[in-house]
């Protein structure tokens, strides 16, 4: 049974005191003896505690007392702390006293902040509570007067873990930056302009979460006055981590995105998740802008907050890149219209460490929005740009990393570059396309090993931009804006490049980096989609029975005729520079080129269907360029297709031509 979480909390100054009543729903259960021993029926007992709720997560000081609500209790029942996913790691307290209403017991000695299984036991039998995060917040609390005010410093305060200062830790406004001292204590000349004050997290730490929202941050009240910030930390070893890089969901309550992305994605990444959490292997998100759709904020009342419940169904933290879409389309101007996303969301630039992985997040886009107002969406325009005090806060920020060798994964939403075609043998050059891109490049300079994950173009494409620097372009969750899953339409979920929707999964084991695209609903096997071209031929009769050939030709590009050349087509969904591909055919190896065309399914799951409807579409198929060709002399031999990545995995298709063209199809 769902345990109600809700919580009332006794505040006391700026930090979070116990007495806490922990309220809500009801529940009942009843334990037996355990093992073999047979109990008479006697000398059963029943052990029944009601009306327990758990909050997410508690501050408290180290010994500090717990007052927890409900019936049932008895005087000696020992609390269990079980460290999450370590049931060798436990700690227990025996309760002191109790009401009828409740039991007190003390927080155990050498408690740790951290997640841990709350349960009960009595007589060897034991009942489980739930989960619980524990914060230990600083035994002696830091007044205001203990940090004496500096002249020109605006904002103060302390980063500590378990009662101790943590000295080295970035602190920022958004524009001013600094680091704590030894004492785990900063200063701040901040103009407060931002709203908030935020720390990049250090390697094996974490903060408290908000459900899925990390609390890297906190706002400010703003005015004259000195404030003091105080930020506590979690002890965790995240030298091993995964990331998930999840760029466009553009949920709206629309194409039936919402039934999509709770029957597709969310079950696929949930069993992720559980897998690499079952190792021991910490999990966290990143989305890469785009979570909402501006234009249905207000017709469809789906918007940021919309999102966050969304969002909360995932199995773990979640950093969150800022997109054009999320931004208020009933406001004028990038400033203002970004505020909603900070009021709901967080700041929309940050940094943070997991294990010795560097990771920033940056917003480039510039919204304009000309004509909006209070009840009028306006032209949702915007450039892809870094502003300037964004890019003062980033070169003060990197000025912080001494380590020029430490690994950078940055996160922004529209892609820094795109790919040119420069000659006929399938040979690609990286173009900047973003706006002042190249101040970018020139502020990483640097730095021996950055990665830039974006998305924005709802397809999959890699750029080695030089020895140092490396854009991954991921493809979107929604795929084509869930059109190609939507009712009446072909049942498949895939990108403009032919690409699966899907996102891009990182494991990072101290310096190490590995990753991969991974197609919803397919294991991370599936790196590929090989056609027959033989068998492809797009035509209004077969695809868009409502239309016309002279409609869908523009469309259908080089599919309008029938195939006949004994070519296969591979679209390798997650290429780059340092992937092989091979063909064979009864032992001989065929020459495959690299080609840039268009992908045939997407083209028959989403363009046609358009037109079949009537509609324009405006997500026509990509000219991509992850696309390999190898003619094959024979019309009906199998051919033996090898794909390896640059780590080495091999993926492979005996293709039994000829293979089917149909909507299904792998």
């Amino acid at each position: 049974m769902e345990i109600n979480k809700n919580t009332t909390i006794i505040l006391q100054g700026k930090r979070i005191y116990l007495c806490l009543a922990f309220l809500v729903s009801l529940f009942m259960v009843t334990l037996h003896g355990c093992g073999d021993e047979k109990i008479p029926e006697t000398e059963k007992t029943e052990f029944r505690i009601t009306g327990i709720s758990l909050p997410t997560s508690l501050e408290i000081r180290k010994n500090g007392e717990i007052t927890l609500t409900g019936k049932g209790f008895e005087v000696g029942d020992l609390i269990n702390f079980v460290v999450f996913n370590d049931e060798n790691s436990k700690f227990s307290t025996k309760v002191l006293s109790v009401t009828s209403q409740s039991a007190l017991f003390k927080l155990p000695v050498n408690l740790s902040s951290g997640t841990y299984s709350l349960s009960v036991t009595r007589d060897s039998q034991t009942l489980t509570l739930g989960t619980i995060q524990i914060i230990i917040i600083a035994d002696n609390d830091i007044p205001d007067n203990a940090i004496p005010d500096i002249q020109g410093m605006t904002v103060k305060g302390v980063v500590y873990c378990d009662d101790e200062g943590i000295p080295g830790v970035v602190v920022s406004d958004g524009y001013e930056v600094t680091i704590t001292d030894e004492n785990g204590i900063y200063y701040l000349p901040s103009d407060k302009q931002s709203g908030y004050i935020f720390i990049s997290v250090p390697g094996n730490y974490e903060v408290p979460n908000n459900k899925n929202l990390p609390q890297f941050y906190q706002r400010l009240a703003g005015g004259s006055k000195v404030e003091q910030i105080d930020f506590s930390l979690i002890k965790v070893d995240n030298s091993n981590h995964v990331v998930l890089a999840m760029a466009d969901w553009h949920l709206a309550n629309r194409t039936n995105d919402l039934e999509q992305f709770t029957s597709g994605f969310l079950v696929d990444v949930n069993n992720i998740i559980r897998d690499y959490q079952s190792k021991g292997v910490k999990v966290y998100g990143l989305t890469l802008g785009d979570m909402s759709w501006d234009r249905y904020w207000y017709d469809n009342s789906f918007a940021l907050p919309e999102y966050l419940t969304m969002m909360n169904k995932i199995n773990c933290p979640i950093f969150n890149v800022m997109g054009n879409h999320d931004n208020d389309p009933y406001i004028s101007g990038d400033w203002a219209s970004e505020q909603t996303f900070k009021d709901i969301v967080g700041p929309t630039y940050y940094a943070f460490n997991l294990g010795k992985i560097h990771y920033i997040v940056l917003d480039n886009i510039e919204y304009i929005n000309l004509g909006g107002a209070q009840g009028v969406v306006g032209q949702r325009n915007y450039n892809k740009t870094i502003v300037q005090r964004q890019r003062v806060w980033l070169k003060r920020h990197l000025a912080t990393i001494e380590d020029k060798d430490t690994p950078i994964v940055i996160g922004m939403h529209a892609p820094l570059h795109g790919r040119v075609k420069v000659d006929n043998n399938g040979s690609y050059q990286p173009k900047i396309t973003m706006e002042n891109g190249d101040l970018l490049v020139s502020d990483l300079s640097g730095f021996s090993n950055v990665h830039l994950l974006t998305g924005h173009s709802h397809i999959n494409y890699a750029v080695n931009a030089s020895s140092t620097l490396m854009e991954h372009n991921i493809g979107a969750v929604c795929a084509t804006w869930w059109w190609t899953g939507s009712n009446g339409y072909a049942g498949n979920h895939i990108c403009k490049d032919g690409s699966p929707g899907g996102y891009s999964v990182w494991e990072l084991n101290n310096r190490e980096i590995e990753w991969y695209y991974k197609s919803i609903g397919y294991d991370r096997t599936y790196q590929f989609r090989a056609y027959d071209l033989n068998t492809v031929h797009i035509t209004a009769a077969t695809h868009a029975p409502n239309s016309s050939d002279v409609l869908l030709a523009p469309y259908a590009k080089e599919y309008a005729t029938p195939g006949n050349l004994n070519e296969v087509l591979i679209n390798v969904f997650g290429y780059d520079d340092e992937w092989e591909v091979e063909v064979k055919e009864n032992e001989n190896m065929l020459e495959v080129k690299r080609v840039k065309t268009h992908d045939p399914l997407h083209i028959i799951s989403y363009t046609a269907l358009r037109l079949n409807d009537g509609a324009e579409p405006n997500f026509a198929t990509h000219n991509t360029s992850h696309m390999f060709k190898a003619k094959a002399a024979s019309a009906t031999s199998s051919l033996q297709i090898t794909v390896k990545d640059r780590f080495g995995n091999i993926y492979s298709e005996i293709m039994e031509r000829p293979k089917a063209f149909t909507y299904s199809m792998k």
